[in-house]
């Protein structure tokens, strides 16, 4: 081989140049075609033309046997003896097209099987350091084995890639153009890593050898065909890898990452300004996008389809599938405003309503109204914790289930209330109802409302005017105000001790106590100017509690959170 290579040279260049021209000027001008002189020298011009067609299309035939040879650095010999004499190859297509034709197919059978062999070794070496994070009973809501997959998950989730939860997983996007993965590195160290890094590792690998490649044949042979013809091979292995990779892939947040990564890398192509990728990043995507949605609608009807039933509830604790649903709902939003297009954006919704089904569903497992309303307050509440982390991309969802809670807190404090003060609310639900100040009507009394503030428990708001549906006697209010004067400590101490266990969330405990006294002290401000109101209520003054009594002791609890 060394003997072709020093034979070729920028003297044989200048030699062939002029060759090329005496060729061209005596095929152009037809009296110099028609002379004798021609005649005389026709012969030899062949012959010497045949020859430097032999040693050219040797010499550059030769390169391309070298470089079949392992661990031969392929870019160096393109630049240093290919592309260095591009002007071989313009002579053979000028003056040779069959020689010039045939060395083009060997250049393509050389790099496709080079190439070939390379990716698949690649393939091989990164399967081995896959960590498998979802397999197909993995799923949201139902299987077998829920158990083994929480046991599972929590070990996950604290190394962050437990197969619902984005987390670290996220910084892949972060630093998409980062060298990929060496396999050897990675083996030595007993690494292993989700799929969506071999992933990442393989498409990056991929652009910068077709880009290295394309640039090449783009300069030296100037025909853009024969980059596919020589990546047929490449694509091939990497098609046939993705081909049984996929249909076991059951990681949903996998897929999805999946797909931002080759967004993201038509964006690197884009910029580097080269197309020779835009087939293979589209067809990647038409295999990802439809395993992906697989594997969602996997994920939705395992919520549909659980069992409640057979499913075991920690009190009125947010439970483990509402978390998962979460945890996932929050990756896909993060994920969506990333990269999204707008295809997530339904399944989302429908995702949402399979788990507001499933949420009804356990809630109605517990007995009383009052306990699945706490159910329901719990998991809200956990849900909003961990769409807030998610950032301003969740804010919508954050907001749906904000809305949610308002309308559950609101119901819980109405049982909680009705528990430990039953004749009071009902007392008021009945004879008392409140007015707009625009309306006039008989039996108006005035009740004060009062708002928490940080230097005392309540101040005094605004006044609205009440009157009563229902005219109320002595007989009627003197049980509820001196029941009422008996138990009121107790009752308070039984709600609060209730809510601080009960609530998962101590902040949510104490916005929920809050909202209960709150409204304890509202009706009970009615009831006291009722009894003012009534033919004989004076009676009852030594058994009234004063406001301000009852103020302190919701402060004492409220200092106690």
């Amino acid at each position: 081989m060394e003997s072709f290579f020093w034979q070729v040279n920028d003297d044989y260049i200048r030699s062939l140049n002029i060759l090329s021209k005496k060729l061209r000027f005596s095929e152009v001008d037809p009296m110099i075609n028609a002379s004798k002189a021609l005649k005389d020298i026709k012969q030899e011009l062949e012959r010497l033309r045949k020859k430097a067609l032999s040693k050219v299309s040797d010499y550059i035939i030769e390169i391309f046997s070298a470089m079949r040879k392992p661990g031969t650095n392929i870019q160096i010999l393109q630049q240093n003896l290919l592309q260095k004499y591009r002007y071989l190859v313009l002579f053979l297509k000028e003056q040779g097209l069959e020689t010039y034709n045939g060395v083009c197919a060997a250049y393509v059978d050389t790099m496709n099987k080079v190439l070939s062999a390379y990716f698949h070794v690649y393939v091989e070496a990164l399967e081995g350091l896959k960590l498998d994070i979802g397999v197909s009973s993995d799923l949201i809501g139902y299987d077998t084995n829920m158990v083994d997959l929480i046991t599972r998950g929590r070990e996950h989730l604290r190394s962050h890639r437990f197969m619902f939860s984005l987390g670290e997983r996220a910084n892949i996007l972060k630093h998409i153009d980062q060298p990929g993965l060496v396999p050897r590195i990675s083996e030595a160290n007993s690494l292993k890593y989700p799929y969506e890094v071999i992933f990442r590792s393989l498409q990056k690998l991929l652009m910068d050898t077709a880009s290295s490649e394309y640039l090449f044949v783009e300069a030296f042979f100037g025909e853009e065909s024969l980059f596919y013809r020589v990546f047929e091979g490449p694509f091939a292995v990497i098609d046939e890898h993705l081909n049984i990779t996929l249909p076991n892939c059951h990681d949903a947040v996998c897929l999805m990452l999946m797909i931002c990564i080759t967004r993201k890398h038509q964006l690197v192509m884009s910029n580097r300004q080269l197309p020779c990728l835009e087939t293979y990043l589209d067809k990647a995507l038409l295999y990802l996008w439809p395993r992906f949605k697989t594997v969602f609608d996997m994920y939705l009807q395992s919520l549909y389809r659980c069992d409640v039933k057979m499913l075991s509830v920690d009190g009125t604790r947010p439970h483990h599938i509402v978390r998962c649903y979460v945890e996932f709902t929050a990756s896909l939003v993060q994920l969506n405003a990333e990269c999204g297009d707008g295809q997530l954006d339904m399944s989302l919704e429908r995702l949402r309503l399979a788990v507001d089904d499933l949420l009804v569903r356990f809630a109605e497992k517990f007995a009383t109204p009052k306990l699945q309303h706490l159910f329901l307050l719990n998991n809200y509440d956990m849900a909003i914790s961990i769409l807030k982390e998610a950032g301003e991309e969740a804010k919508k969802l954050q907001r749906y289930f904000e809305e949610k809670l308002e309308c559950n807190l609101i119901s819980f404090v109405d049982e909680l209330l009705m528990e430990h003060f039953g004749d009071l609310i009902k007392f008021v639900k009945i004879h008392i109802c409140k007015l707009k100040k625009t309306v006039a009507q008989v039996h108006v009394i005035v009740v004060t409302h009062r708002k928490k503030t940080e230097n005392d428990s309540f101040v005094f708001l605004a006044e609205d005017l009440i009157s009563y549906t229902e005219p109320p006697n002595i007989a009627d209010v003197e049980p509820v105000v001196k029941n009422f004067a008996v138990k009121w400590k107790n009752a308070l101490e039984l709600m609060h001790n209730e809510v601080v266990t009960c609530c998962s969330n101590l902040l949510s405990g104490m916005a929920i106590l809050k909202a209960a006294m709150a409204q304890l002290l509202n009706d009970y401000n009615r009831l006291s100017e009722c009894v003012k109101m009534i033919p004989g209520g004076s009676s009852l003054n030594r058994n009234l509690v004063s406001i301000t009594s009852i103020s302190y002791e919701i402060r004492k609890y409220s200092r106690t959170l």
